[in-house]
């Protein structure tokens, strides 16, 4: 692919990702309203069904990852990232049409089964860039997420003043929109050539792990990111009610932390990962951002004032260098023919960790209440824990990789 048309295209994977979770996130601060508004207006029965909606998406879409990126590989790239697209504005169309709370939850169980963008995407990102730019290609797509993630709330909290259903269109015309570019723009990445067959038997979370057993590495890659999802899990889940706990925060100081926490984390991932990776290569770039973020949840769960939250939190941002480069170091070890496969099964981690993670750590703070103040930061300081363990692994067993070794 020519590189001026190589550009063109991870711009519109870059902007894809960028709708895809602007689109959601629209609709983050009026779904438990329009839950509760559904339920008769109980608080109780409202919040259990947020609770469900977030399942039932989050299951869903842990079971069809693997699937999708099985398709990717099969089909291309290009149909799977559209067929997702398009699957989530249905979804937010069925959302503003709701009439029952169960019509809400058959619209999120259908964003979680379409839901393969980032996966595919990710997938495209491999099959476009060379291995040496794959780390700052993973980056960008980590900054449009993350920008959709900051702009998609504020937006949908002003829809919604006027009407609470407002944001739901607005997302989705935002969705159909980036399909219908997506249409003319998107040039397929993977050449039929380097297509492989559908295994119906791997088309699962369970025969997405054989790919990390069968490629040498890869499995303990795997865990690594994991591991460092599962700590973002034990902090990000809880931050909300352990601001307000330790420091007192209003939703206003919470929510301008999280605005320059997403902003600092876009400079980051733009501006820095790729320069860093090119210096130091993939793997000492994961170990330098997982030593940042190590320090940062240490520091973040031991912060005893706001102030030094606020500090402890920088070299979390710096470390979040770790993951586009961890991925990158996963993605140079399967070959074009299975890159699909590999961010299905990516796909797959980061859900079970959005079905598992949030219970536990919510139940272990609600423990910690009763210990005493100084206990409250315990599942942060757990999350610092598995990230270093998640540095051991890949210190031990990070080697690269041959090209025999690959296409075995």
């Amino acid at each position: 692919m020519p590189h001026r048309t190589r550009r063109a295209a991870l711009i519109f994977v870059a902007i894809t990702i960028f709708l895809d979770y602007s689109a959601q996130s629209i609709s983050f601060p009026v779904l438990p309203r329009l839950a509760q508004e559904l339920v008769g207006r109980d608080p109780a029965t409202a919040a259990r069904w947020v609770g469900f909606l977030e399942v039932g998406w989050a299951i869903p879409q842990f079971l069809a990852a693997p699937f999708l990126g099985m398709l990717s590989d099969r089909f291309g790239r290009r149909p799977v990232i559209l067929i997702s697209v398009f699957g989530v504005g249905a979804e937010l169309v069925m959302g503003a049409l709701a009439p029952t709370v169960g019509w809400l939850m058959a619209a999120r169980i259908l964003c979680g089964l379409t839901c393969g963008a980032q996966a595919a995407a990710m997938a495209y990102v491999a099959d476009v860039t060379p291995p040496e730019e794959r780390t700052k290609a993973y980056g960008w797509m980590t900054a449009a997420l993350w920008s959709g993630i900051i702009m998609g709330p504020a937006i949908g909290g002003l829809l919604a003043m006027h009407d609470i259903r407002a944001p739901f269109w607005a997302a989705a015309a935002v969705a159909f929109l980036g399909g219908i570019y997506g249409i003319f723009v998107l040039p397929e990445s993977l050449p039929k050539e380097k297509r492989a067959p559908i295994r119906w038997a791997k088309a699962n979370p369970w025969g997405a792990v054989d790919l990390l057993v069968q490629r040498k590495g890869l499995l303990v890659l795997g865990i690594a990111l994991l591991l460092i999802w599962l700590a973002f899990q034990a902090k990000d889940n809880l931050l909300v009610l352990y601001t307000a706990h330790r420091y007192g925060w209003s939703p206003l100081d919470f929510g301008i932390f999280c605005s320059a926490l997403a902003v600092a984390s876009i400079a980051v991932q733009t501006g820095l990962t790729g320069r860093i990776a090119k210096a130091l290569g993939d793997k000492r770039t994961v170990l330098l951002g997982l030593a940042l973020e190590v320090t940062g949840f240490f520091a973040v769960g031991l912060a005893p004032t706001g102030v030094w939250f606020w500090i402890a939190n920088l070299p979390i941002v710096l470390g979040s260098m770790a993951t586009p480069a961890l991925q990158s170091l996963m993605s140079s070890k399967v070959g074009a023919e299975e890159q699909g496969r590999l961010q299905g099964a990516m796909g797959s981690i980061a859900s079970l960790t959005s079905i598992a993670a949030p219970i536990a750590v919510t139940q272990v703070f609600a423990a910690t209440l009763t210990w005493g103040l100084a206990w409250s930061g315990l599942t942060i300081l757990i999350g610092g824990v598995l990230s270093l363990v998640a540095w051991i692994l890949v210190l031990a067993f990070a080697r690269p990789v041959s090209p025999e070794q690959k296409s075995a």
